[in-house]
């Protein structure tokens, strides 16, 4: 059901919200979002210096399991990126997709799990479906982004 409303919302998006995605070289957009504790966090606070990827997922997702799946049984090179896992679910369904499918991912000091509770996320950064991962650069510009599962391992040799 989520996918679907998901899917509408983009398609009322329409062409002028594909127009202004995000293309490589953006800076990351100012969003504030929420810890698991219920603190804010704005990607303002996301320093200079070190890679960032931003996995915007749905707990429902099948894609979005499997590339945590994929993320977690890779955590060994995972780091010298910053992951941001970011969902517009409720705390309840973002535990149960954490425990069930990036548990060993979420265990790294370098992971932050995030909820979209003001949905700021699709408007400021047009993901195109789930789960949308966007790679930052050390200066915090748009380096990658991909929406498709089999390309997550072409992301591994980005990340050094």
């Amino acid at each position: 059901m989520k996918q679907i409303l998901f899917t509408l919302l983009l398609s009322l998006s329409g062409t002028f919200a594909w127009s202004q995605g995000l293309e490589p070289g953006t800076g990351l957009p100012n969003a504030v979002f929420y810890k698991t504790d219920g603190k804010t966090f704005s990607t303002a606070q996301i320093t200079k210096g070190k890679k960032s990827l931003l996995m915007f997922f749905d707990a429902t997702c099948e894609h979005c399991q499997r590339v945590a799946a994929v993320l977690s049984k890779r955590t060994k090179e995972l780091g010298n990126v910053n992951i941001y896992l970011i969902s517009q679910d409720e705390k309840v369904s973002i535990d149960y997709y954490i425990n069930n499918f990036a548990k060993p991912l979420a265990a790294l000091k370098n992971v932050t799990i995030l909820q979209d509770k003001d949905r700021v996320f699709i408007p400021l950064f047009h993901p195109r479906e789930y789960p949308s991962l966007y790679l930052f650069s050390t200066d915090r510009k748009l380096t990658y982004y991909t929406s498709k599962e089999k390309e997550v391992p072409k992301m591994f040799p980005l990340f050094k």
